[in-house]
């Protein structure tokens, strides 16, 4: 089956793959979000306990997504996880650091004699929620603005700054979509704060923050999207492979490929909703389906944008031929054939992870539970 299609389709094929496993790790990051409001809604021991819990039974779900994209980037694509991963290395690293500090976190914060005290593993988890979030977001931005790299006949790559990444963070278009990716996961964590336990403190104080935390979301969100539909982008030329820069490039993407743009737009649509409905109903708690399922369609989205309709994924800043296309960065026709086959089996994983969501969720986290001997406590 796979391996009577051309290598472009299996390109294509494996780029919506590494969009969805995206997709899916901006919305598993309102773990990261709701990291970040331990002490903001919890008052006390026990209310931040319940919050601690309630992430804790989702965390791995956030780390074994960042490591499978990365893997299938590795994977489908070498050239640009070459590029990036070897040459933005402080950056992955930040993030790595980040994500190392969370697993230590919920290992050892309810541990017996813990010396360090329970306080301290939660600014851990504070931290992973602000470099986790921000440093993603940052470095998805490049998709659409550039990094300064350079790659030579023999596909070599090497990093024109010395800063090695860390750059990123001070282009202004970037920083709006990292703050725009920290202040959703913030909003995603209240709804599931909001869906997931049992205390009418918590839900009341979830709600007056979602509020909060919604303005300057859609303040920087639409920031970013605005200033990438008016901004030249890099464009491939179909038979010569040159890149150019083209006025408009990401807008004329999204009306060139009319699925793309209804998926887009589906997806803020529901962003709005589960936000809207969470504000303005006094009871309700389901809003982070909602909004999460936005929150998939819109990157996902996105992220198509960057990479089809002859368009470089990862554009070089310093030499615009040395930007990575679907097609110059990706694995060989066998390799990309054989990932193929193994990729079926994603549906099955997926409906294991979402078998037990539910049994984890089927009844939400109270104060009861959590001096239950029957369980463990994080």
């Amino acid at each position: 089956m796979f391996g009577e299609l051309s290598h472009l389709a299996l390109q294509q094929y494996w780029w919506v793959i590494v969009s969805l496993l995206g997709a899916l790790l901006v919305f598993l990051m309102f773990v990261q979000g709701g990291q970040t409001l331990i002490y903001t809604i919890g008052k006390t021991n026990m209310e931040r306990t319940m919050l601690v819990n309630t992430l804790g039974r989702k965390w791995e779900f956030t780390f074994t997504t960042l490591v499978t994209f990365g893997g299938a980037f590795f994977a489908s694509f070498p050239l640009f996880y070459s590029t990036s991963f070897g040459g933005a290395y402080w950056v992955w690293m930040a993030i790595l650091f980040a994500f190392v500090l969370q697993a230590i976190a919920y290992e050892f914060r309810s541990r017996p004699n813990n010396v360090f005290g329970a306080r301290t593993y939660e600014t851990f988890l504070l931290i992973n929620g602000l470099l986790g979030t921000v440093l993603i977001g940052t470095a998805v931005a490049t998709f659409f603005t550039g990094s300064a790299f350079s790659v030579n006949e023999m596909n070599q790559s090497q990093w024109e700054l010395k800063s090695h990444g860390l750059e990123a963070a001070l282009n202004l278009h970037n920083l709006s979509l990292g703050l725009a990716v920290f202040f959703l996961a913030r909003v995603l964590g209240l709804l599931y704060f909001m869906n997931s336990i049992q205390s009418e403190e918590i839900f009341d104080r979830a709600k007056k923050h979602l509020i909060i935390n919604a303005i300057p979301f859609l303040v920087f969100f639409l920031t970013f999207v605005i200033w990438l539909m008016v901004r030249d982008g890099f464009a491939v030329h179909p038979e010569t492979k040159e890149v150019v820069m083209e006025p408009y490039k990401y807008f004329r993407n999204l009306l060139a490929m009319p699925i793309v743009l209804i998926l887009f737009l589906v997806g803020v649509i529901g962003v709005l909703l589960g936000l809207g409905a969470s504000i303005f109903k006094a009871d309700c708690t389901k809003g982070i389906w909602a909004a999460g399922a936005g929150t998939v369609l819109t990157v996902f989205s996105l992220l198509l944008v960057a990479g089809f309709n002859n368009t470089a994924f990862y554009p070089s800043t310093f030499d615009l031929q040395s930007s990575l296309t679907i097609q110059n960065a990706s694995s060989s026709h066998f390799t990309l054939t054989a990932m193929s086959y193994v990729s079926l089996l994603v549906p099955f994983v997926f409906a294991y992870i979402w078998y037990v969501w539910k049994a984890m969720n089927n009844t939400p986290i109270d104060e009861d539970e959590m001096q239950s001997d029957d369980i463990h406590v994080y």
